[in-house]
Formats: C-alpha cells, structure tokens, sequence
C-alpha cells in the first residue's frame, strides 16, 4: 500500500510541477490562470498531510500513548503489590516481635518464679539447718548444766565439808551438806530461769 501511495504521490507531483512552472510573469497566485492548479496543489498537499497523519503517525501516537498507559497502569498495580507486600511483611514482622517479646517476658516470668522458688527453698533449708544447730547447741549447753551443775554440787559438797571441818574441827555429814547445796542450786537455777 505504501508502494502504491509513493509512486501516485510521485506522478502528481510530476504532473503539479509541470503545471506551476507554466508561471511566466507576475505572481501566478493572483492570476486566475493557475488558480485551479493551485486549488489542486492545495487540495492535494492537504489531503497528503492528513493521510499521512491519519494513517502512520496518528495510529504510532495512538500506540505509543496506549502503550504508555498500558505500562503506566501495569507499574501501578505492581507498585500496588509490592506496597500490600510490604505491608503484609511489616503486619508479620511486627507479629514476630510481638511474639518475641511475649515469650521473653515469659520466660522471664517463669525463671523469676522459679528463683523466687529456689530461694525460698534455700531460706528455709538454711532456717532448718540453724534451728537443728540451735536445737543442738541447747541440747548440749543443757547436758553441759546438768553435768557441770552435779560436778559443781560435788564440788561444793567438799570444799564445804572442809570448810566446816577447818571451822569446827569436827566433819560434817557428808549427805546433810550434799543435800543442802542441791537445794540452794536448785533455787538459783528456778531463779535464774
């Protein structure tokens, strides 16, 4: 078809110039001689233009200007994807750290009791331990009272009895002196309680 169109546009111009160049004097465009040449020329000229137009470079602009948009609206609904996926990553990413901090308050909860426990556990074992110490301590400083109080009540009992016997320059009775100092000890101990 472009063929076609070349070689008529080709004969007309041809054919057109033979015609202005018939022009010999003055200015052909007011000598109503050439006036039907020009109106050809005019009509011809014009109507190229528009085919031309119409036909090639309107249809390439139509195209550039559809594949324009075409790709305008595709960069559109791709950054549109990409925006839904940022936010359904930040949505996740966001839940992740949620989670985490969740399960580290958690954990934390769960050591803190667990230590609360242990300490209780070590405070009372402690507690135990020195009441059985305490216990024992008593136990003993109670057969030390016993013991040392009849060694002393012995001892006593002697120094008294030689006491007596230095004063009087008789003996006493071993088991009157005895019996007396238990009963004084006896009393000092209930006081002393």
């Amino acid at each position: 078809m472009m063929k076609s169109f070349c070689l008529a546009f080709g004969f007309v111009l041809g054919f057109g110039i033979k015609l202005a160049v018939g022009a010999e004097s003055g200015m052909p465009q007011l000598n109503p001689e050439f006036w039907a040449a020009q109106i050809f020329w005019l009509i011809f000229i014009f109507s190229s233009l528009y085919i031309i137009l119409w036909k090639i470079f309107l249809p390439r602009i139509m195209n550039s200007i559809e594949n324009r948009k075409s790709k305008v609206i595709g960069d559109l609904n791709e950054a549109q994807k990409f925006k839904e996926n940022a936010e359904k990553k930040l949505k996740e990413y966001n839940k992740i750290i949620d989670d985490a901090k969740n399960e580290a308050k958690k954990i934390i909860s769960e050591n803190k009791k667990k230590l609360d426990k242990d300490i209780k556990n070590k405070k009372q074992k402690f507690l135990n331990e020195i009441k059985e110490e305490l216990l024992s301590v008593e136990n003993e400083i109670q057969n030390l009272k016993k013991s040392s109080i009849s060694s002393v009540n012995k001892i006593a009992a002697e120094i008294s009895s030689e006491v007596i016997k230095q004063l009087i320059g008789s003996e006493a009775n071993a088991s009157n002196v005895s019996a007396i100092i238990e009963d004084i000890s006896k009393r000092k101990m209930v006081e002393n309680q």
